[in-house]
């Protein structure tokens, strides 16, 4: 059944509600006597689970129902059209007759003998998006794509000297802008997805769907966990991996991220949190968003302001998130719990921190021969990330 603005709104009502009662019983948790405590504290926490639930299903039927309203895209060339067909070909029954030659006039990509083959363009496109999709770090970071092995980029530092002079005074030459150069930390994920050939054989068996979901789930998985806490090593240098110190951004060395300590171990407070928000220079707050992850999200709920009022708020009208302090929220598994030590919040403009680097094209190589009668599509790409503005994010440490 189609996705109508009446579906969100409803959704969006029973959020608005759900918040007002879950507010009510919170606040009467806190002002209970010690033995009204544990039974007023479970419902508290199953209308938090609840709110949880509405304001998802609020997110995906927007998603779902601006993907029914965006128009279709325009018909690929005919050579295009024919690589996918015979692509498709050569997933269901290993058949590759003249696939390279079509590949390369499609693509003008070259093919190694035993790398397999390059997915079509227009599929490729949709393993992207389902990926945008999957992982929370794609949704706000920027993301490039390249036709080379690897990524290098400058940034400069500042340190331009100027003065004042008089109409006949001497102009001496100043100091000159200090120039970094960024690399992206590269590395090759898999997947290898199995289907019988049986099912590759049945004409009612999606293999384009299918192919593109299993593999972007994988590869979601891995290279989401990678953008955040990767070592460097063979895959992408996440954002958490990178140094950090307390100083604040005039002192503090550039690629060395800014973190705040909690004040207290493995707990933190609405101060902390609005501290962390002003942190960050104005300039980037405008595009600012806070990351946790679904436990930290459930603690931030309880949460209020000196002045009584709840730090987070659902978002009661379509295309409006829910939010924290006034800024977006989003939810990443991959982020580290509340305990001691651990840096539980980032807040910051994530578009400008960190950059997803793509090398284009995805390769596929049929393998019918090691998982018999399972027939096993290894499917490789090199991907990359790495931190591009270190003022641009904040780090809370939850520690004393």
């Amino acid at each position: 059944m189609a996705v109508e603005a009446k579906d969100v709104k409803q959704v969006a009502d029973e959020l608005g509600a759900r918040f007002t009662e879950f507010t009510e019983k919170n606040d009467k948790r806190i002002d209970a006597i010690e033995s009204e405590k544990a039974k007023l504290s479970g419902t508290v926490d199953t209308l938090n689970e609840k709110l949880g639930e509405l304001d998802m299903l609020k997110s995906d039927l927007e998603k779902e129902l601006l993907a029914i309203k965006r128009p279709g895209g325009a018909g690929g060339s005919k050579d295009i059209d024919q690589h996918k067909q015979a692509f498709m070909s050569f997933v269901r029954k290993g058949k590759d007759d003249g696939l390279a030659e079509l590949q390369a006039k499609a693509l003008q990509t070259t093919v190694d003998s035993d790398g397999g083959f390059a997915v079509p363009e227009e599929l490729d496109r949709s393993i992207l998006e389902l990926l945008r999709n999957e992982s929370p770090m794609r949704s706000v970071c920027n993301q490039i794509t390249i036709g080379t092995a690897d990524y290098k980029r400058l940034v400069n530092l500042g340190g331009a000297a100027s003065g004042w002079v008089g109409e006949t005074d001497a102009r001496p030459a100043t100091g000159t802008p200090t120039l970094a150069q960024l690399t992206a930390f590269m590395g090759e994920i898999y997947a290898n997805p199995q289907a019988t050939q049986t099912s590759l054989d049945d004409i009612f068996f999606d293999a384009e769907a299918w192919l593109s979901g299993e593999v972007a789930r994988e590869f979601a998985e891995k290279e989401g966990n990678a953008f955040l806490l990767g070592n460097g090593v063979s895959k992408p240098k996440g954002l958490l991996a990178y140094a950090m110190a307390l100083t604040a951004d005039g002192t503090r060395a550039f690629g060395t991220l800014q973190n705040l300590k909690s004040g207290t171990s493995a707990d933190f407070t609405a101060d902390k949190l609005t501290e962390l928000i002003y942190a960050l220079k104005k300039g980037y707050r405008s595009n600012a968003s806070f990351m946790i992850n679904t436990d930290t999200l459930f603690k931030v709920r309880t949460m209020k302001n000196i002045d009584g009022d709840y730090l987070w708020r659902p978002g009661l009208e379509m295309g409006q998130p829910s939010s924290l302090l006034g800024y977006g929220i989003t939810e990443n598994e991959d982020m580290p719990s509340v305990a001691a030590d651990a840096n539980a919040v980032l807040f910051g403009d994530f578009k400008r921190a960190y950059t997803v680097v793509d090398r284009i094209g995805t390769r596929v190589l049929r393998d019918p021969y090691t998982n018999k009668p399972n027939v096993g599509f290894y499917t490789t790409k090199r991907v990359g990330g790495m931190l591009t503005d270190s003022q641009a994010v904040k780090v809370l440490t939850l520690s004393a």
